[in-house]
């Protein structure tokens, strides 16, 4: 799901980044004939994302390096579990490191807190989504962690689907104005959705025809007048300032997705470390 070229890519900047032409520490202080072994272990409990990400980080740098991955992505994780083994070039493994760990902890906090989400609602019938809230170069790899951790993906970029926004509205005049006109010019398979603040706008969303709506910053009392007042004409997404706290009584409103935009934008990295056995 996730293409080398693109995971290569987005390893090579960060190296540039963070290695630059030398690293003072072990080019200067590692024989380059000097080889070890290593091993990433969980400091915390959650669900792993993008070890193979992170394992690519040392076979870039040294094709020799040998990585023995004892998990897959999606797998539970707990405090002290032993999750890859490495061996190889002690310099580059050295250099692969931290770059390495940056990546899981962040691919594996997302894939961990979405999977809380996920969790939360269960039973309910919505699903959790992601937003466009991602960190630059890095979505698709943030985007991947969501479905890991069982969620799903809301719209990659802006040419998924047409996402008339609150300044779309105010920008173009109305909703059924913006709506139509965006009908008249788009593909047969492009989606619309409308982002609505209140139940009039709803209203107006229905009217014209919306393929999916937003509701957002609503109220719970206001979600649940939606969903009655929609009854199935059109997928609901609620949206804003939704977390752990309330996102059971979100999805018992009957809304088909809810989406959190920090899942990607804002989510704790788990705590995952790198230890060295000198051979």
């Amino acid at each position: 799901m996730l293409p080398t070229f693109y995971v290569d890519e987005v390893i090579k900047t960060a190296l540039k980044e963070d290695i630059n032409y030398i690293d003072s520490t072990s080019d200067l202080l590692i024989p380059p004939e000097s080889v070890s072994s290593a091993y990433f272990v969980a400091k915390a409990d959650g669900v792993l994302s993008g070890l193979k990400c992170a394992a690519r980080v040392f076979t870039i740098l040294d094709p020799d390096t040998e990585a023995e991955l004892l998990y897959a992505d999606g797998a539970q994780i707990h405090t002290g579990d032993v999750i890859a083994k490495f061996h190889g070039h002690t310099r580059e493994m050295l250099k692969a490191e931290r770059t390495a760990l940056n990546i899981l902890q962040h691919m594996s906090g997302i894939s961990t807190y979405t999977a809380r989400c996920v969790k939360a609602v269960e039973g309910t019938g919505a699903s959790i989504a992601d937003t466009r809230k991602t960190l630059p170069g890095l979505r698709a790899l943030q985007k991947y962690s969501v479905m890991i951790g069982g969620g799903r993906n809301h719209r990659y970029n802006l040419t998924d689907a047409a996402m008339i926004k609150d300044n779309h509205i105010d920008a173009y005049g109305s909703i059924t104005a913006a709506v139509n006109a965006l009908k008249e010019k788009a593909g047969h398979m492009l989606k619309i959705e409308v982002e609505t603040r209140d139940l009039d706008e709803l209203k107006e969303a229905l009217e014209v025809g919306a393929d999916v709506i937003m509701l957002d910053n609503m109220s719970i009392e206001q979600m649940s007048e939606a969903v009655k007042l929609t009854a199935g004409r059109a997928k609901l997404e609620a949206s804003g300032n939704i977390t752990l706290d309330n996102i059971r009584d979100v999805a018992l409103t009957g809304v088909d997705i809810i989406s959190l935009g920090a899942l990607t934008h804002s989510v704790n990295a788990l705590d995952i470390s790198m230890k060295w056995q000198k051979v």
